[in-house]
């Protein structure tokens, strides 16, 4: 799957996200910011994002996520300091 593909689906399945997508070859690389997370244990964070990207994972078109780090938008400004 191309990059704009996968970060199609994760802005449709969470609309208010940010998403940056790396692929290279079968390695996909995600880092997604949302409000959606507010309140989230890092586990339900990425249990969203594998829920935007459950079909493709059911046929075959994404194999695996290799790397994956999710944010509010108030972490991602802590973490940009």
């Amino acid at each position: 799957m191309q990059s704009e593909q996968i970060q199609a689906l994760i802005q449709r399945a969470i609309p208010d996200s940010q998403v940056e997508v790396g692929v290279q070859g079968n390695h996909i690389n995600l880092v997604v910011i949302s409000s959606a997370f507010a309140g989230l244990s890092i586990v339900k964070k990425q249990q969203l994002v594998y829920g935007a990207l459950a079909e493709q994972f059911a046929d075959g078109s994404i194999h695996a996520v290799d790397y994956m780090k999710t944010f509010t938008p108030e972490e991602w400004r802590q973490q940009q300091q």
